[in-house]
């Protein structure tokens, strides 16, 4: 599903090229766990980040469902992102503004689905996450765990292929953070390609793959 082949990716800082990646070969199939793990600027959020057509590579190749996603403009990787792509993030991103249910209801109404069907999947995501009670709710009336599972609930109310979560428990307790790792890996079941960073190393040891950076390069990896 995800083949990056000799991608590296660098940044200019004053006078100076920062290479945060360097020429990373990674495949990556549907329903595979895999968790990223390295020291703070080992280039595991850039990594996940050119994934998630959130940035490009400088150079290499990025594959995605056997189409190379390379190449296409912001509005063509936008329309990929949106369809096959989702994101947890560690500091959750919900709009303030909006309940629980118009959080997740948004990528909904952005890809143009219908009124009908996005309340009727608004509705099940609630249901299944336990948050039915809580639809209503703004993030600031709800608990770091209940934001985090609308979080969850909004990235796979579109059924993406690959969903990539970054430090998805870093703001979080360990009871809590234990419930919305088992959250995320049911999600396994409905072979969605599930890659997480992590620091911590008993959370990024529960995946199929572990891989360690260092310096932008994968230096190993363990199954």
């Amino acid at each position: 599903m995800i083949q990056l082949s000799q991608v590296s990716r660098s940044f200019t800082v004053g006078d100076q090229q920062i290479a945060a990646l360097r020429d990373i070969d990674l495949n990556i199939a549907a329903g595979d766990y895999v968790s990223i793990m390295g020291p703070s600027g080992s280039g595991k959020s850039t990594l996940l980040n050119l994934i998630g057509l959130l940035d490009r590579p400088s150079s290499g190749t990025y594959k995605l469902d056997g189409g190379d996603v390379t190449a296409l403009d912001d509005a063509q990787q936008a329309k990929v992102r949106s369809e096959k792509i989702g994101f947890v993030f560690q500091s959750f991103h919900l709009v303030p503004r909006l309940t629980a249910a118009m959080n997740i209801e948004l990528p909904l109404m952005l890809a143009g689905i219908p009124p009908a069907e996005r309340k009727a999947r608004v509705a099940a995501l609630l249901d299944n996450y336990g948050l039915t009670d809580r639809a209503d709710h703004r993030p600031d009336q709800l608990s770091g765990g209940q934001r985090q599972r609308v979080a969850i609930a909004r990235a796979t109310s579109m059924h993406p292929a690959v969903l990539l979560a970054d430090e998805p428990t870093g703001n979080l307790d360990q009871a809590t953070g234990k419930e919305v790792i088992n959250l995320l890996e049911k999600l396994l079941e409905q072979k969605v390609a599930l890659i997480m960073v992590t620091h911590d190393p008993v959370i990024g040891g529960r995946a199929q793959r572990q891989l360690h950076m260092v310096d932008g390069r994968i230096t190993n990896e363990q199954r």
